[in-house]
């Protein structure tokens, strides 16, 4: 763990969007400005919201909560379907205008990203006169309803701590003078790394204020948390620099929650079916092949399923859809054919092409038939991305789409939106 012993130098710029889908939505249509609204994954009050203006959250209402909740708390609120594909456009657009002001170092997610400063941009007077170029590159370049919160500091960790720790459009420097006290105000759980569970394991080791975290040994923090993250979390805390080890892909996939036309065997298969195809298509992308195919499924009254099946490499979609075939009527015969809720779809065993070793037994026929099976889904790619999603379909026609979600950390291409 490559420790930077230069704990109070500002180094990171961390940039959060407030309320990132519900202000898109406020920016992409003025009517929805100051006014309570509520992003959700679809238009039923059994659903919850996945984002909510800061109007709404005045109000209680935030992520996660239920609709049919929501709406006792605020009967005027305006509930808007997810667009994807907005969100992602305007990611672009806004990270564009920032790179007018200072590089990205690191894209965090689709509303939080990572800027290393440099030079005189260290400087406490240079580095708020930035800050505040950038607000106002985005009200002027991208629109007055995207708001964001600054945050600063020595490291990564704590620039992104300052940016919660005013919002909305916030700006805050941790500093020498500022440390750690500033911290001692916070709750653990404000802290990103700590959730519920963590925060048992903590408590349970005596440890229930950031102040007491923050006077442990290195060791005793490691001893606690049960693995070396503890060590590299209390280091982050006292304000090291830690260089980021980098990672690799390992999965990917996708997952849709079934609205309630969908959950009949029939009709959920069409849509694994697409949701698979997807899959392969970033896997094409990525110039990357997949070993294992696993499915995830849960039903109506909240039992689960899941099992995966071995194949050799590939990255075609016909390998995938017959793997898929097998595993659902496995699961059917296991579950009674039972409605579903959600399904989900993950590709494993991710290789690049020249780690691959190919069977050596395999007939010319079977060779030849990989080729052609590579050749038709590359041919599909190029269609589907051309001509619109869904152009294309292998072996059945759905008019339904599956769409593409921005998950967590990863943020969809464009072209999937075209898969």
């Amino acid at each position: 763990m490559a420790v930077d012993e230069n704990t109070h130098i500002l180094k990171w710029l961390f940039l959060d969007l407030n309320s990132y889908f519900a202000s898109v939505e406020q920016q992409d249509r003025p009517a929805l400005r100051g006014r309570p609204i509520a992003v959700v994954p679809m238009m039923t009050d059994s659903t919850c919201a996945i984002a909510a203006s800061y109007e709404a959250k005045a109000l209680g209402i935030k992520t996660g909560t239920m609709i049919y909740e929501a709406k006792k708390l605020c009967p005027e609120l305006i509930c808007v379907e997810a667009r994807h594909d907005v969100y992602v456009d305007y990611h672009h657009r806004i990270f564009h205008e920032l790179q007018n002001h200072i590089p990205i170092t690191m894209v965090c997610s689709i509303d939080e990203v990572a800027c290393q400063l440099l030079g005189k941009e260290r400087v406490p007077e240079n580095v708020m006169k930035l800050a505040h170029q950038i607000k106002k590159g985005i009200w002027d370049h991208v629109g007055p309803a995207i708001n964001c919160s600054i945050g600063v500091a020595s490291n990564r960790f704590l620039a992104k701590t300052a940016s919660n720790m005013q919002k909305p459009d916030g700006l805050v420097l941790l500093q020498e003078q500022d440390l750690p006290q500033a911290l001692f105000a916070l709750k653990l759980t404000d802290l990103t790394g700590i959730n519920v569970n963590m925060m048992r394991r903590l408590t349970s080791g005596g440890v229930t204020t950031v102040e007491q975290f923050y006077h442990l040994a290195p060791k005793q923090a490691r001893a606690i948390w049960g693995n070396v993250g503890g060590e590299r979390f209390w280091y982050q805390l006292h304000g090291h620099d830690i260089e980021e080890s980098k990672t690799q892909k390992r999965v990917v996939g996708h997952s849709r929650v079934l609205e309630p036309a969908l959950r009949a065997p029939d009709q959920a298969y069409t849509i694994i079916r697409q949701l698979t195809i997807k899959a392969a298509s970033r896997l094409r992308r990525y110039e990357l092949y997949a070993g294992q195919l696993e499915l995830k499924v849960r039903d109506v009254d909240g039992g689960k399923w899941a099992q995966s099946a071995r194949l050799e490499p590939s990255q075609a979609n016909g390998d995938f859809l017959a793997k898929l075939k097998d595993l659902w009527h496995q699961m059917l015969t296991q579950t009674n054919g039972v409605y579903l809720k959600q399904v989900a779809v993950t590709l494993h065993d991710l290789q690049a092409g020249e780690h691959i070793t190919l069977d050596l037994f395999s007939s010319k026929e079977t060779q030849q038939s990989k080729k052609q099976d590579k050749a038709l889904s590359d041919a599909m790619d190029h269609i589907n991305q051309r001509y619109g999603s869904s152009t294309l379909q292998l072996g059945t026609l759905n008019k339904e789409k599956v769409g593409t979600k921005i998950a967590f950390t990863r943020i969809p291409e464009k072209e999937e939106f075209s898969d």
